[in-house]
């Protein structure tokens, strides 16, 4: 007996195999780029037996592999190698999902980060826009109005004896005068709005006569002369001014102190209604109203107080 080697046992195992007659060799030849085209919109051919076995033999595996990329490039896979390349294709692509995630996390990163660089400049404009109006309120402050009472004149004067609205007998004072008012905008980068309280002449806590001032627009750097009606009608005394009770009969000799007062408001628009200043000056002129000076100027100029 002879140890069976591992020889023999092959040369046995292959002597029991079916000898398959031998095929002839055959050389393939890709096809053109026109026969690709008429394969993939033809109609699909029949497998056969053969072709089962051309796919199953080691021998032809350069031919599986030519035509599984032909087949994959014309996206009719025919065998496993086809089917193994589209499946990698399909990772690759998932891969580049990912990747593509990735540049999504960034874009979004980079937006957000691009709003805070937004807001932080807004701010920053906002910070530097109001540091400029504050500046202008500043420099409007040095450009007050002149204001200055120049003269009043009092025009009729008269004291006679009449009934209040509630039939009681006293004398009534009628007074008719005109103020004259210089007002000068100094100001080089911003125009002003005039308006005033009314205008009023008392004697002590008497008022005896008032008047509205008209309201004006002023220009920069110029200046104008405005005049303003006072007057009285009527006004009932109750015995308040022991000084006119002559007056009917000695109206030439009438010596009666008076007070001039009102506030005279001035505003400037200096960047629309977003920058404002605002100028207010209260006015008090002390006036003696005598008989003889009727119907001429008393000079005021140098008897107002400005506050």
């Amino acid at each position: 007996m002879h140890a069976k080697t591992d020889s023999d046992g092959t040369s046995l195992d292959n002597s029991w195999l079916p000898r398959s007659p031998r095929r002839p060799i055959y050389y393939v030849q890709s096809p053109s780029n026109h026969d690709a085209e008429k394969m993939s919109y033809g109609s699909s051919p029949i497998v056969s037996p053969a072709h089962l076995y051309y796919h199953s033999s080691p021998i032809h595996h350069s031919r599986e592999s030519s035509t599984s990329i032909f087949s994959n490039s014309l996206k009719i896979p025919r065998s496993l190698p086809a089917w193994k390349h589209i499946r990698i294709g399909d990772q690759d692509g998932a891969g580049h999902d990912g990747s593509e995630g990735d540049e999504d996390g960034d874009d979004w990163g980079s937006g957000a980060r691009n709003v805070r660089l937004y807001f932080i400049g807004f701010l920053f404009f906002v910070l530097l826009f109001t540091v400029f109006c504050l500046i202008l309120w500043g420099a409007s402050k040095a450009y007050e109005p002149e204001i200055s009472v120049k003269s009043m004149v009092f025009e009729n004067f008269y004291v006679q004896a009449g009934n209040d609205h509630s039939g009681v007998p006293t004398d009534m004072l009628s007074l008719n005068s005109t103020v004259k008012i210089h007002y000068k905008n100094a100001a080089t980068f911003f125009s002003v709005h005039v308006t005033s309280t009314p205008l009023e002449i008392h004697y002590f806590q008497l008022k005896l006569a008032s008047g509205q001032m008209k309201k004006f627009s002023q220009s920069r750097k110029s200046k104008r002369t405005v005049a303003t009606v006072v007057h009285g009608s009527q006004v009932p005394l109750y015995g308040g001014l022991p000084l006119l009770s002559n007056a009917r009969e000695h109206g030439n000799k009438v010596a009666l102190p008076l007070n001039l007062t009102f506030v005279l408001r001035s505003r400037a628009y200096i960047l629309g209604r977003l920058v404002k200043s605002k100028f207010y000056k209260r006015v008090r002129c002390t006036v003696t109203l005598t008989g003889q000076k009727l119907g001429k100027p008393h000079k005021l100029t140098n008897a107002c107080v400005y506050h």
